[in-house]
């Protein structure tokens, strides 16, 4: 690391030591390509720090988390950290409008602070097809130790990654977007970045355990379930829930659950299967739950679970609600925060469109297909550079006109209270993310919403998350206190339509310069485009 960078690290952490007494966590992650065998395939994986997938990060409510990123690979190269909100500071949440990639043999220092937050999430690279070679692990936000938590400390706390996987180099797969093409069905489904029977987990008899399941897949929704054995519902994405029990659970895209597993049958090896929703062919793959005193391999074929049936996986959507009584990341309860007797003052319709654009393949929301600028959109509003973005170039309603191009931002207001309505009039299931936010799920239906669909929304605990699901011919809607003033990425989960167009930035405006709304650029900020050459802060 240069003389120059330390200094300017130094002194980004001696400010902010002065402001917050929390605990650091320092992490030192290098990124190079490798040769990965998920499927029996020889393939260019993407590893960190010579991993695949990447080391969890293991923190507790309000740490700091530096996290330094060394790029030894051929193309430019960014991690994002799904679910982290980046309070007042939506400059380091590693997306392109917000952050300048790390060049080929470069380096940057992510400076992130999980304020407030407890839970179970993931990071991932956010630049190119890189998700489509790994680069994603883990995060796991412990309560800080006075803090009630609403179950008895598990024997164990594993971290469980699942996706569908492509046999094809993430170069391949770029080029068949890039030429206009759609992707193939995948080829298969990893957990933990192996193929089937290729992770175990290990447990002792009598003993419960928490999983924190993530889909970190490119496109497919994941039935998850375990051999004669119940999944307890306790956390989804930061949110403790209602202690509901399911015998399997569909993770879409993008999501993130933590359940309990207790170690109740008799000691030997079960199946731990994936499969994929919503698809004609299915996609199945399996890890073994291994018995510390097991007294045989897994039997008798791993168990089946549902396939297409959109109303079985909508009922199980309904059922996950807030647990009001149990404390979050605070003292308080969960249910504290009555965000049902808010009135909303504004409602967004999102709806989503596949079609053809220049004779290439283009997806769309409200019309708008996203192109990314030469800048990252969060620089350009800061330092004031013209004709990046143009505020208002996406509507907050459907157009029902054509698809097409542009650098799509939509203006809200800092300390508004909104209501968004995702509406799918496709036929495949969407899951959509918001950075920056959690968002209460208060209603999902099929056909088309209308202001009538409010009278079946839940106002009272509504599940509080971040990626939601919206099922074919279907609409789901959430509410948002616009709290967190930056540049926020509304994207498809759906890689993909992501890479293709369907996304878009949300500017949560105030006219205030107080860090108490919003942080300046970081002292080590990467500069790029036209914002190259620009300063920022003083040492």
């Amino acid at each position: 690391m240069s003389l120059n960078i330390v200094t300017v690290l130094f002194s980004s952490l001696f400010a902010m030591a002065v402001v917050a007494e929390d605990p650091y966590r320092f992490f030192n992650w290098n990124v190079t390509y490798g040769d990965i065998y998920p499927l029996g395939v020889r393939q260019q994986g993407i590893l960190i720090n010579g991993q695949f997938p990447g080391p969890d990060i293991h923190s507790v409510t309000n740490d700091n988390l530096i996290i330094n990123v060394f790029n030894s690979l051929d193309q430019p190269f960014l991690l994002s950290w799904n679910g982290v909100q980046q309070r007042r500071n939506s400059f380091e949440d590693g997306v392109f409008g917000t952050t300048c990639p790390i060049p080929p043999g470069g380096n940057f220092t992510y400076i992130l602070q999980v304020k407030d937050q407890i839970g179970s999430f993931y990071y991932f690279p956010s630049l190119a097809f890189h998700k489509a070679a790994g680069a994603f692990g883990g995060i796991r936000i412990l309560s800080r130790p006075r803090i009630p938590v609403p179950f008895d400390d598990p024997a164990g706390d594993y971290t469980v990654l699942i996706g569908d996987w492509y046999k094809f180099n993430h170069t391949d797969l770029q080029a068949l977007l890039d030429r206009g093409s759609k992707l193939p069905f995948p080829d298969g489904i990893l957990i933990n970045g192996r193929g089937s029977n290729g992770a175990s987990f290990n447990v002792e008899q009598g003993k419960t355990y928490r999983l924190r399941i993530s889909n970190v897949g490119l496109e497919n929704s994941l039935n998850f379930r375990i051999q004669n054995h119940k999944l307890k519902l306790v956390e989804v994405e930061g949110t403790h829930t209602v202690q509901t029990t399911y015998s399997s659970l569909d993770v879409h895209v993008g999501q993130s659950y933590s359940v309990l597993v207790t170690a109740d049958q008799p000691a030997q090896d079960y199946y731990i299967v994936v499969s994929s929703r919503f698809t004609s062919t299915v996609l199945t793959s399996t890890a073994i739950l291994r018995y510390s005193n097991s007294a045989g391999p897994v039997s008798g074929p791993p168990p089946g679970g549902p396939t297409t049936q959109i109303d079985w996986s909508l009922n199980q959507a309904r059922s996950i609600r807030t647990n009001l009584t149990a404390s979050g990341p605070r003292p308080n309860p969960q249910g504290s925060y009555h965000y049902g007797m808010i009135n909303t003052t504004r409602t967004i319709i999102l709806s989503s469109s596949a079609g053809i654009v220049n004779g290439k393949q283009r997806y769309a929301i409200n019309s708008v297909s996203y192109v990314a600028p030469d800048t990252p959109l969060k620089l350009a509003d800061y330092f004031k550079i013209p004709g990046v973005f143009r505020v208002g170039s996406i509507s907050d309603r459907p157009t029902g006109g054509g698809i097409y191009l542009d650098t799509s931002v939509m203006q809200t207001d800092y300390r508004t209270f909104v209501e968004i309505v995702f509406q799918n009039d496709e036929d495949v299931i969407q899951s959509y993310h918001l950075d920056g936010y959690s968002f209460f799920v208060v209603g999902m239906d099929g056909g088309q919403w209308s202001a009538a669909s409010k009278n079946q929304y839940n106002l009272r605990d509504a599940v509080s998350r971040c990626t939601t699901q919206v099922y074919p011919k279907s609409w789901t809607a959430i509410y948002i206190p616009l709290d967190n003033v930056g540049m926020w990425n509304l994207r498809s989960e759906f890689w993909a339509r992501q890479y293709l167009g369907q996304q878009f930035y949300m500017r949560v405006y105030t006219t205030s310069t107080s860090i108490r709304d919003e942080y300046p650029v970081p002292k080590n900020a990467l500069l790029c485009g036209r914002a190259k050459g620009r300063h920022t802060r003083p040492l």
